[in-house]
């Protein structure tokens, strides 16, 4: 008898977008990397962070931080979706 075995990530990712769970967790994923990805410092002067229609929304404390961060914008989303391998966002805001 031979048996048809598939690594638990795959039968797990399989499951949630049959569910349509996948793409919650993934920007959950992305939330949760922002201080990793963005280091203790810039994670200080962030406030609030969540995933609205492919984008990343980012309440931050600090307007000269906000302007030097909007610069970087393009760069900052793909850096989160490295970080979580897949294509999750496609833009930053700031706020």
């Amino acid at each position: 008898m031979r048996y048809n075995s598939q690594p638990f990530q795959d039968v797990l990712l399989a499951f949630l977008k049959q569910e349509g769970l996948e793409t919650p967790l993934l920007e959950y994923r992305i939330t949760e990397a922002w201080p990793e990805v963005m280091g203790k410092t810039i994670s200080r002067y962030t406030k609030q962070v969540f995933v609205k229609e492919s984008k990343l929304h980012v309440q931050l404390t600090s307007a000269p931080l906000r302007q030097n961060l909007m610069m970087e914008h393009k760069r900052i989303a793909q850096k989160l979706n490295e970080y979580v391998g897949s294509y999750v966002i496609n833009d930053v805001c700031f706020f």
